[in-house]
């Protein structure tokens, strides 16, 4: 048993699965923010053009009631939710290519001496090592 809370700890401290942790429940927050933003801004604005409380619209069938306003309210909030982390993964992702960007690579300053082999720079028309004559 002592083995199996060790490994166990070891699984439960390891970096990524405390960023996923993290990570929900910053998106259950972040779902919060939205449900209030639809619920308590977006869907009374719509209920201004329909004159009615939006979230409370229904459908009554026999003894049934189908809450079709709750449920376009759910598809506002997944909409929302969707187009946010969207942006926010677009932006990610543009910042980690900016950061990953390679610089071009600069021209060479040296050769290499065909009679010696010895790195050399670019201008030269003698080799200081061997002092053979090079051609330009």
């Amino acid at each position: 048993m002592k083995k199996f809370m060790k490994e166990f700890r070891e699984f439960a401290m390891q970096g990524n699965v405390l960023d996923m942790a993290v990570g929900v429940i910053i998106g259950a927050a972040f779902g919060a923010i939205i449900n209030s933003l639809v619920n308590d801004i977006i869907s009374p604005l719509i209920g201004l053009l329909f004159d009615t409380d939006f979230s409370a619209l229904v459908a009554t069938v026999g003894n049934v009631e189908i809450a079709y306003g709750a449920f376009i309210t759910a598809i506002i909030n997944f909409i929302l939710i969707a187009l946010v982390l969207f942006c926010i993964i677009k932006a990610a992702n543009k910042a980690k290519d900016a950061a990953s960007k390679k610089e071009p690579e600069a021209e060479p300053t040296t050769k290499v001496c065909p009679y010696c082999l010895s790195e050399i720079p670019l201008a030269a028309t003698r080799c200081p090592h061997c002092t053979s004559q090079l051609d330009k």
